[in-house]
């Protein structure tokens, strides 16, 4: 409960100080942070969703294949949005600030800094969701099943994928509902990959990013495991 309670109260935090630099220094409120914020939240909102849809048609169409192409629908339609969580790291390049921004530095450090985390962390328990619902679905209901070399093989590419939607997202402004039109998001992306130079470009970013995301949930969901185990141990040895 603590640890869900942190969590949301980093969101919070992040999404005060937007709307307190407004009413303190008197600029203009920069929408575009508390929209990224939001996006950063569908993520799991979806994962909610998904699963209580998930429980209600378990009930009524127990067999396959209704239940498993509904869940590899929420998916898909999960993975597609959970760039835009992590996205919030490149906030940090405090692009909003105005050379006559009367906002002290250090206000837009701590500012960006939240913003920045709260993505960080919002996609780390999006992951880990997902790993703990697909790791015991498929392997069993040990937890032992959640560090299978599969699982966290899966775990690494979605934080590649994430890698690289960041990019796509920074570089060239992609966003998640572009898919609606993919003749012109096919094109847009072949015409930006013409060049090696951006090949690699992308590729150092994607890499250096998942790897970052990587060291985190290593952290956070390395924790979460431990405890789990360490609580399964003690009751099994009452």
């Amino acid at each position: 409960m603590l640890f869900l309670i942190g969590v949301v109260s980093l969101n919070l935090y992040a999404v005060a100080l937007i709307l307190l630099r407004t009413a303190v220094y008197r600029t203009a409120l920069y929408r575009p942070m508390l929209w990224n914020i939001w996006l950063s939240i569908m993520p799991v909102l979806i994962l909610v969703i998904g699963f209580i849809a998930g429980a209600v048609l378990l009930q009524f169409h127990p067999a396959p294949p209704v239940v498993p192409v509904f869940w590899g629908l929420v998916g898909v339609v999960w993975l597609l949005m959970l760039p835009n969580a992590s996205y919030l790291i490149t906030e940090l390049n405090l692009s909003h600030r105005q050379e006559s921004d009367p906002v002290p530095l250090w206000y837009d450090i701590i500012l960006v800094i939240s913003l920045a985390m709260s993505g960080v962390v919002n996609t780390v328990i999006n992951v880990l969701l997902v790993h703990l619902f697909v790791a015991l679905s498929v392997f069993g209901d040990s937890l032992s099943a959640l560090t299978r070399p599969a699982s966290w093989i899966a775990v690494g590419c979605v934080l590649l994928l994430l890698g690289f939607g960041m990019y796509l997202g920074r570089y060239l402004r992609l966003n998640s509902w572009d898919l609606r039109h993919p003749v012109g998001l096919l094109r847009k992306v072949g015409t930006h990959f013409r060049s090696w130079d951006r090949i690699w470009a992308c590729l150092g970013f994607t890499v250096t990013y998942a790897l970052f995301l990587g060291i985190f949930y290593l952290i956070i969901a390395g924790l979460v495991i431990d405890t789990l185990s360490a609580f399964a141990a003690f009751r099994a040895s009452l």
